[in-house]
């Protein structure tokens, strides 16, 4: 069997801008996508912390650096810049690699200008480790 786990995650996000006019999509720095390994038009969970909305879109690439968090299209109605989200993406992993140990998520938080500040593996036994910001 297999289960629907949390993949990878950017924890205490904050949006930089949004763009209504735009297609769709979450811009993220590509920097903080290789960071917990999300992939260009990958299908992102967003939770704002701010005001509670959660949102389904996909992720394009931003300049390498930026720090940009961007929320385009419709999602933009439902967040503004300054507000910290969580960005989450889901995979299906087989039970026996959730027992075993060898499936870790790839957890990253961030601070007020998106500069990770910690990152972590977790299998259920979390270990944290310090980021090494630019």
């Amino acid at each position: 069997m297999k289960v629907q786990v949390l993949r990878a995650k950017l924890f205490q996000a904050r949006i930089t801008h949004a763009d209504i006019e735009y297609e769709g999509s979450l811009g993220i720095d590509t920097e903080l996508m290789d960071l917990v390994g999300f992939f260009p038009y990958e299908k992102v969970l967003v939770a704002n912390i701010n005001n509670g909305n959660r949102l389904e879109t996909y992720v394009i690439p931003e300049e390498a650096g930026s720090r940009r968090m961007v929320l385009n299209g419709a999602a933009a109605r439902l967040g503004a810049a300054g507000d910290r989200i969580i960005v989450m993406s889901f995979a299906w992993v087989k039970e026996s690699d959730l027992r075993d140990g060898k499936f870790k998520p790839r957890i990253a938080r961030l601070d007020e200008h998106n500069n990770p500040i910690q990152t972590a593996a977790d299998n259920g036994r979390r270990r944290v480790v310090p980021a090494h910001p630019k």
